[in-house]
């Protein structure tokens, strides 16, 4: 593999060894630093035996300014490993298998915190309780969603209800009963269909614009449904349970009485699934990852079935995100680093692990620009952080830390 040596051999090398002739004596001291350039010497590629060679000055000078600066600005993302912001989290629902946390395209991140669900304004900071109920029968907050507008709110509760609110004003526009028997902890949304999954294994999709807003169902799973995602096409659906199961079901499968509708059941993963991304920049594509049995990042061609790739993480997979930016994927972790990974794709080479939370990743959610990323977690701190950002564009701004003692409390 070493092609300058290889071609310096079959053009000629070892002149030493040939009776060329007389040449001028420029030309032989053209050949005696051409066999010290390649070490004509050696007589072992791998040998241990000299240090390796320096390089020649001009190398070093014939790079310019420019590359060098280009090559520290690319390394500029190893900045980013600390939050740019933490706030405290008082009371949240230490449960894997719940979606406690979303950023809406109005910029506003929804967090639920045991019995209440609280909204906090990316643009000016302000706080903002949307619901608080006291009675147990009807809490913890399980799930929240955002719909596409950024201004209504689903809310899943263990009781089974999922309410929508408007969030300017806020109030309860309607709740939806009856679908689910058990506690609803996963959402999505498609349009003005609601995707609901559930810990009774159904997954719902409710027409919120009609009084009778179960339209269809979804049954594949036997045990909890942690994990909804619509692509953006919305044509597929990708749903991960407690089953270990991944299913890939197709919208015109949906029925009220059919047992199996899924386009694909996807059954490599040995432990729950809850971390589903669908990849931006190909639409068939899918990104799972499975729990502290199994910690495998796996990568689906939904058209097929197949298993692209599989990644041994080393930890429990909590939650999954793609850049929109470049071909980049996070994960976030729990025991025993409780990081966020960065990688790159499809080499799937970490570019930089992000360390803050003490506890196990809960949530993970992206902002509408698609730079930055907040996380929550047991360690009850929500963290945010400039991941898929890009350091050319804001060059010297200096990262401000909030203690963590000092932190505004979300209350």
């Amino acid at each position: 593999m070493d092609f300058d040596y290889a071609h310096y051999m079959l053009t000629g090398g070892r002149v030493e060894k040939e009776d060329v002739g007389p040449c001028s004596p420029s030309k032989q001291l053209y050949r005696k630093h051409l066999a010290e350039i390649l070490n004509m010497n050696r007589t072992r590629i791998l040998a241990f035996k000299n240090k390796a060679p320096t390089l020649a000055k001009d190398i070093h000078e014939s790079f310019s300014p420019s590359c060098k600066q280009n090559r520290l600005n690319r390394e500029d993302i190893f900045l980013r490993q600390s939050p740019e912001r933490t706030l405290d989290a008082p009371d949240i629902v230490d449960d894997f298998y719940l979606n406690l946390l979303d950023w809406g395209s109005g910029n506003v991140v929804a967090i639920a915190l045991g019995n209440s669900v609280y909204l906090w304004d990316a643009s000016d900071g302000s706080i903002s309780e949307l619901l608080s109920t006291d009675d147990d029968d009807i809490g913890p907050v399980t799930s929240v969603k955002w719909a596409p507008d950024g201004k209504h709110l689903a809310v899943g509760f263990n009781n089974s209800d999922v309410q929508l609110w408007d969030s300017s004003p806020i109030r309860l526009l309607r709740t939806l009963r009856g679908g689910h028997q058990l506690r609803v902890v996963s959402l999505d949304w498609n349009d003005h269909i609601l995707t609901t999954g559930g810990m009774d294994g159904l997954i719902i999709n409710n027409d919120v614009r009609i009084r009778s807003h179960c339209v269809s169902t979804y049954r594949g799973h036997n045990q909890e449904v942690c994990g909804l995602k619509w692509c953006s096409t919305g044509r597929q659906l990708a749903s991960g349970g407690n089953d270990n199961l991944v299913h890939i079901w197709c919208v015109s499968m949906a029925s009220s009485n059919s047992s199996n509708q899924w386009l694909l059941r996807l059954e490599d993963h040995s432990a729950a699934v809850k971390a589903l991304s669908w990849c931006p920049f190909q639409s068939n594509l899918l990104a799972s990852g499975g729990g502290i049995g199994d910690q495998c990042i796996k990568f689906w061609n939904t058209n097929t079935g197949a298993c692209l790739n599989s990644v041994n993480t080393g930890s429990q997979v909590c939650a999954l995100l793609w850049s929109t930016h470049e071909r980049e994927l996070l994960s976030a972790h729990g025991f025993n680093d409780n990081q966020l990974t960065l990688w790159k794709y499809p080499s799937m080479v970490k570019i930089v692990e992000l360390f803050g939370h003490t506890s196990r990743v809960l949530s993970m959610t992206k902002s509408p620009d698609g730079h930055n990323v907040a996380s929550i977690a047991g360690d009850e701190t929500l963290r945010f952080w400039n991941v898929f950002g890009t350091p050319l564009e804001k060059p010297g701004i200096e990262r401000k830390q909030e203690p963590f003692p000092n932190v505004p409390r979300i209350r």
